[in-house]
């Protein structure tokens, strides 16, 4: 339980430093530093002058310039409400929609409402005073004053719409299919604070700002109506999906360390609870490989509530695509990554849907307002999708294909297999290079155009390639010669040289993997940031980079790819395995 709250707090405060905040920095910021009105009694008079006939009370009397301040609790009220709804919402949201029988976008709304009329509370103070009345009974008067202040971070939680990961989509499937457990909601929990830290001290910061600079404290008034501005003009731009062309604009700058921690062996283990046993080879193949591998035949994409894009909302049959490549793309509409991704998906289909290549699109929300046919139908067409989309609401497919990450990515070959998958954005370079392929494979004759042009400049042009341990298909070896399917002992060379591999001790080369016997050890000198490889078996594997031990990998059980070395950046370096006998290695990965 610790690690997993340890795994949702880290991946919160990630997201939480992501472009996908950007939106409600500046209300944050600003409800931080503004002060609430004073409700209800007579007028005092001014401080440190006493009423006719009575004595000055105490706290009537001077006061040091900042205590005010320091009871102004709103940053922490904001932040507050934000946790308490986004975590009960995303975890219960989708239920209680269900159970009452609303619209799928009804929280959002409620959210975009709510941030209008506290808007509007900083700019006409009577209405604040109206919000705040319910919080009147609450005997502490600090808590009463920042009623409206809660109310905001209510509906800043029903708006959040934070960058998607790993973390997020095991608590967004959770939440769709109603699979609650005290592990779901501790980690949404700390998801959701850690998501508010951030926020908290940008509120903070803000709270800091109107207590420190002279022309806050001055124009107090003028700076609560910049700010119920600032939160309507929000409300407005997220009505209208106004924010996202400047998020699209801002890279991912955050991907390597969400995909370092939140999809880490660690991670993916305890989150694995929400995947059952069926479709496990799509598990025996790595993420963004650079070469075709066999992933299993393709799951069925079902448990569809609409199609879009198709003749009468026709479904799209996986059976019926033999003979075509298929690109399955998870999305969701207000995702941003998704978003960045789009471009290139739809290059591709009107580059080659007329030589073999269909694109289904499998639109997963994350959140409740997402299932709308209605809301996916007019952002589809906004965002210029033209072929089929299903609408996966209760993650169904999403399951089936054992996904982890908005966006995805699978190429399915002519005969129903996958070949390929990739998690998250970039690579788009190579996904179109093993488009073209599998268009080659599926029809030798055909003349493909030139490719889209578009190149993902952040492919790594020098990375050591994937090397299948198979006596079929392996590259890159140097050594003694290899005996097929028999035990033979091999030596180590004097020198292996870069994206080579050499080995030592006693090997079975067998067709689909090599079996450590006696002694058996593995050396490759690689160039990448981190190196994979799947293993079988049971026993250990020790890990040496450059000499040096940094870890021991335990295997047991089935195929399972292992992360041998994870570096912040690629670098060359000498790595040697040393394995204890029966394990089976089938092939190496490196990113």
């Amino acid at each position: 339980m610790i690690t997993l709250v340890l795994i949702g707090l880290l991946g919160g405060l990630i997201t939480a430093v992501s472009p996908c905040i950007l939106p409600v920095l500046p209300v944050v910021f600003l409800a931080g530093g503004s002060t609430p009105q004073k409700t209800g009694g007579p007028p005092r008079p001014p401080r440190g002058q006493a009423e006719p006939g009575s004595e000055p009370a105490l706290d009537e009397r001077p006061a040091p310039a900042d205590s005010s301040a320091a009871r102004n609790r709103r940053p922490y009220a904001v932040v507050a409400g934000l946790v308490l709804s986004f975590s009960f919402f995303t975890l219960l949201g989708v239920t209680i929609i269900s159970a009452l029988g609303l619209p799928e976008d009804v929280l959002r709304w409620v959210g975009l409402v709510l941030l209008v009329l506290i808007g509007a509370s900083l700019v006409f103070p009577p209405l604040e005073r109206l919000l705040e009345r319910p919080f009147a009974r609450i005997p502490q008067r600090q808590v009463n004053r920042e009623g409206g202040a809660f109310v905001l971070g209510l509906g800043l939680g029903l708006l959040y719409v934070p960058c998607a990961g790993p973390v997020l989509a095991a608590i967004t499937v959770a939440g769709a299919r109603g699979q609650l457990n005290l592990g779901i909601v501790a980690l949404t929990v700390s998801f959701a604070v850690g998501t508010a830290l951030p926020l908290l001290v940008f509120a903070l910061a803000g709270r800091r700002v109107a207590q420190r600079v002279s022309a806050f404290r001055k124009r107090a008034r003028g700076v609560r109506i910049v700010g119920g501005v600032v939160m309507m003009a929000l409300a407005l731009a997220l009505a209208f999906n106004l924010t996202d062309a400047l998020q699209r604009a801002l890279p991912d700058y955050t991907s390597t360390a969400q995909k370092k921690i939140e999809d880490s062996d660690v991670a993916r283990q305890k989150l694995s609870g929400l995947y059952d046993d069926s479709n496990k080879d799509l598990s025996r193949c790595e993420d963004g490989s650079e070469q075709l591998r066999s992933c299993g035949q393709a799951p069925p994409i079902d448990g569809i509530s609409a199609w879009l894009n198709t003749p009468g909302g026709k479904p799209v049959d996986l059976r019926q695509e033999r003979g075509k490549v298929v690109l399955v793309d998870f999305w969701t509409y207000s995702c941003i990554n998704c978003q960045r991704s789009l471009p290139y998906v739809k290059a591709w289909y009107r580059t080659y849907k007329d030589y073999g290549l269909d694109v289904i699109g499998v639109h997963s929300p994350e959140f409740a307002f997402e299932k709308s046919a209605s809301n996916v139908a007019d952002q589809s067409r906004k965002l210029g999708v033209t072929y089929p989309v299903a609408l996966d609401n209760k993650l169904t497919t999403w399951n089936n294909y054992r996904n982890r990450f908005w966006p995805a990515k699978y190429l399915i070959d002519a005969h129903g297999t996958v070949r390929h998958f990739k998690f998250g954005e970039g690579q788009y370079d190579q996904t179109e290079d093993l488009i073209r392929t599998l268009l080659k494979q599926a029809d030798p004759s055909v003349q493909l155009p030139p490719k889209t042009g578009r190149r993902d400049t952040e492919l790594t042009r020098d990375r050591t390639p994937e090397t299948y341990l198979s006596n079929l298909r392996i590259s890159g070896y140097t050594g003694d010669p290899l005996l097929d399917d028999k035990p033979k002992k091999y030596r180590l060379p004097n020198e292996v040289p870069l994206n080579r591999l050499a080995l030592d001790g006693t090997w079975t080369a067998g067709y689909q993997y090599f079996t450590a016997g006696d002694g058996a050890r593995l050396a490759f000198t690689y160039h990448a940031k981190n190196a994979n490889l799947v293993l079988a078996g049971k026993g250990t594997v020790t890990v040496l980079v450059d000499g040096k031990a940094v870890k021991t990998v335990s295997v047991h059980g089935t195929p399972t790819l292992h992360r041998l070395v994870d570096g912040d950046s690629a670098r060359t370096a000498r790595l040697e395995l040393r394995f204890t006998p029966g394990i089976q290695a089938y092939a190496f990965t490196f990113g």
